[in-house]
């Protein structure tokens, strides 16, 4: 069996699982968020349960929306703080102790190797990067899941991707994924398990690693995973809370598609409007002006993705026809980046350094776009209308790119501004 045909089997009391199949399987942890656990919370009360399964494996993170940016948005997270009070939920965050989901849960220790989690939330896919199965559900499909532990599934087929070569300057794990999903398509890997392998996986950090499981799902894959390995273990191991497990592919595993990449290939790559899969190398895209720059979200909002903005900027401004917004992923990362000195490198440039929040991303606040203006972010979705106005534009890169547009008031590559 693959690795994710592997853990579901394990979590479904089966000793084998075949694509297609509908299995049951009990769940490690259900995560929801500010938009998406409301509706699991009045779903969940229709069931007439009288508790949730377990109060330490339900995940309630305030993050969308929050520091709460409105009336409704207020009213919304509070039936989140109501619901974790009454049922004495271990998991909840609230602002100021929260971060952006799928970045708080791994830097906390929560998710782990060998895990089965769901999550309210598309980019649930993220976790994969630790050797988890981890997809996003229906808020209905959590409701039930809070209730009994378990949630059903289709086993998905899998396709492995292999990265081999040398990754160029600047190039990392959000220009491998930008550069897959060009490749296939935003339905290329559709209902499958992206199982990314090779030497230059094996090489890449673990914020790495977790920026490509997250944006699986903009191929329409069920889940992105990562067999664990040592630079898994180092990255778990002082964090994990509990006992945890690594699963790795059979020499004999099918897979329905195999796929090569060599690296040494891959140049900087931005996603154009308005489809993840619409990529051009970052340098052939020089003639775009910008009116917007956000670094964060849980695709790169980690500590090394604002250290490597901060090494572009660092000394330098902002370009006066151009905003830049940097927003660390968790108060832990913001934290860390203050201690660095980053926050201050990046004030002095002329950007805003705010709390953690996914607000831009989903064009919720902190960072909504007008008609007609461009942005370049590092986040993962650049549909019509993602961030602001449907008459807006959303270019997607890594946060060098990101950091050298800022300063460029156009997309621009490290070398233009270094």
């Amino acid at each position: 069996m693959t690795i994710t045909e592997q853990i579901l089997a394990v979590h479904a009391g089966r000793e084998q699982v075949s694509p297609g199949e509908l299995i049951n399987a009990k769940v490690d942890i259900v995560l929801a968020n500010d938009i998406t656990a409301p509706i699991a919370i009045r779903e969940f009360e229709k069931t007439g349960a009288a508790d949730v399964f377990d109060r330490d494996r339900i995940a309630f993170i305030p993050d969308h929306f929050t520091p709460q940016k409105d009336i409704r948005a207020a009213e919304q997270c509070r039936m989140l703080r109501d619901f974790a009070r009454d049922y004495n939920l271990g998991l909840y965050f609230e602002v100021g102790r929260m971060g952006v989901e799928h970045a708080l849960l791994p830097e906390q220790g929560i998710v782990l190797p060998g895990d089965l989690v769901i999550g309210a939330d598309s980019h649930t896919c993220t976790y994969g990067a630790l050797g988890a199965f981890s997809t996003g559900v229906g808020s209905t499909d959590a409701a039930a899941a809070m209730a009994t532990g378990e949630c059903w599934f289709r086993v998905p087929e899998s396709m492995k991707l292999i990265y081999y070569g040398k990754l160029n300057r600047w190039v990392g794990g959000k220009d491998l994924i930008l550069h897959t999903i060009g490749a296939i398509g935003v339905d290329g890997a559709l209902y499958r398990a992206m199982e990314f392998e090779g030497e230059a996986i094996s090489s890449l950090p673990m914020a790495g690693r977790l920026t490509m499981c997250n944006m699986a799902i903009e191929a329409g894959a069920k889940n992105g995973i990562i067999v664990p390995d040592r630079v898994t273990e180092e990255y778990v191991k002082p964090r994990a809370k509990r006992r945890y497990a690594f699963y790795s592919s059979g020499e004999d595993a099918t897979y329905v598609d195999v796929r090569e990449y060599d690296c040494s290939k891959i140049p900087l790559t931005v996603s154009c409007p308005h489809l993840p899969s619409n990529t051009r190398p970052a340098e052939e895209l020089s003639s775009v002006a910008i009116d917007q720059v956000v670094v964060g979200s849980c695709t790169n909002g980690r500590l090394e993705d604002i250290r490597e903005a901060a090494e572009i900027i660092k000394g330098r401004k902002v370009h006066p026809d151009t905003r830049m917004i940097v927003i660390p992923a968790t108060q832990q990362i913001y934290l860390d980046a203050l201690k660095e000195g980053l926050a201050e490198i990046f004030i002095e440039a002329g950007a805003v350094f705010s709390t953690p929040t996914c607000g831009p991303c989903l064009g919720g606040h902190m960072g909504v776009l007008a008609k007609g203006e461009r942005a370049v972010a590092t986040t993962n979705r650049n549909f019509t209308g993602r961030m602001g106005h449907p008459e807006s534009e959303v270019y997607l890169a890594n946060p060098a790119v990101a950091a050298a547009s800022a300063v460029k008031g156009r997309i621009a590559v490290p070398e233009e501004v270094l």
